[in-house]
């Protein structure tokens, strides 16, 4: 079978391309550019994105013996991932750049370039893996075998047509099998340590990033208590995010934690620990891989982000495709931006985009 074999220059994709390659699959290896690689021009990207890492897919790719090919998708990186990115901070917002890159522009971009090259199937290095569902015949995303690596929450927006294009070589493989298996190869990307970063804010300064972008305005605001009375102000809430404790200027007798942020009037709402704890949330934009929206309230357990527990919870379709989830306990920090990501044991059943928030004492502020 010919298959394209997405190289982002780490060792997970080197040796998903590598074994397939020795399944006896006809591999072709295809890279993103999704920036200008210009000097000087545009913005500064991290390990995932850099030239080098061209270089080293490149390097991997001849050492294998295959093709490889460069794709530009400099302007779909910009406008699925860039561009929202900006307008979440702006919008009070804490986004996750790489769930949409993963599905809104790496997946799509790559089965579209996949069947230009009259090829069917595309193989990524995520730790993930999938299978038929026997009663339905659908394509179903599990997760990764290495709960410590599974990538299924950066997923939850495929759709079963992208699902059934594509592999996931190493979903099977822990982090140390899959070194193991590219320092036996000789693979040029077997010590690569891994990006940790967003590529696209490689120092981390998030406000930074999102205020040069931005045009030039007065973000300031008030700092205000669930109570409504001024604490402080702040240069912008681009700068804040739920749960956050430290830099918020405040001299205060107890540690305060951001609980929320209101764009219309500018302001930052904080208050103690126990505050942060919420009982139901609104998603929308939300993607059910199976193809269509359960016809009434499931159980699910519900992960808030990627690296956190998943919490029990009764996940409700609301019209819109939007969904109410009710925690059976209260979660902590949910956050306007994050994805809420349904499963049903090994199963990803989908997710969304979490919009609103209900915390068991809501009371009204300014």
């Amino acid at each position: 079978m010919r298959v394209v074999a997405a190289m982002s220059g780490g060792v997970d994709s080197s040796v998903a391309a590598a074994l397939l390659q020795e399944q006896g699959h006809e591999v072709v290896g295809l890279s993103m550019q999704l920036h200008d690689q210009t000097e000087g021009a545009g913005p500064s990207f991290g390990r995932c994105c850099a030239l080098d890492d061209l270089h080293d897919a490149r390097a991997v790719a001849h050492r294998l013996g295959i093709p490889h090919y460069v794709v530009n998708l400099e302007r779909s990186f910009h406008d699925g991932v860039i561009a929202p990115f900006v307008r979440d901070y702006l919008a009070g917002r804490t986004p996750i750049p790489c769930s949409r890159c993963n599905t809104e522009v790496k997946f799509a971009s790559l089965v579209e370039k996949t069947r230009d090259l009259g090829i069917e199937t595309v193989a990524t290095g995520h730790y993930a893996r999938k299978d038929v569902d026997p009663a339905t015949g659908r394509h179903r995303l599990l997760k990764g075998r290495d709960p410590r690596k599974d990538q299924s929450y950066f997923l939850f927006g495929l759709t079963q047509a992208q699902l059934a294009a594509a592999l996931f070589p190493v979903g099977g493989l822990d982090k140390a099998e899959v070194r193991r298996l590219a320092a036996e190869r000789g693979l040029p990307t077997a010590d690569k340590p891994e990006s940790q970063e967003i590529c696209f804010v490689p120092d981390g300064d998030y406000a930074g990033f999102v205020e040069r972008q931005a045009a030039d305005a007065d973000r300031s605001g008030p700092i205000v208590d669930r109570g409504g009375r001024a604490l402080g102000r702040h240069r912008g809430i681009h700068r804040f995010t739920v749960g956050q404790r430290r830099g918020l200027g405040l001299a205060a007798p107890r540690p305060l934690y951001v609980l929320e942020l209101r764009p219309g009037s500018r302001t930052v709402v904080v208050g103690d620990e126990p505050d942060l704890e919420s009982c139901c949330l609104l998603a929308r934009e939300v993607n059910w891989i199976c193809g269509e929206a359960p016809a009434r309230a499931i159980r699910a357990g519900v992960r808030i982000r990627h690296r956190s527990p998943e919490i029990p919870a009764t996940v409700e379709p609301l019209p819109a495709g939007r969904v109410r989830v009710r925690f059976d306990a209260p979660a902590r920090a949910v956050t306007p931006g994050q994805a809420a990501v349904f499963y049903d044991g090994e199963v990803c059943l989908g997710g969304g985009w979490i919009e609103e928030v209900t915390t068991p004492s809501a009371r009204p502020g300014p």
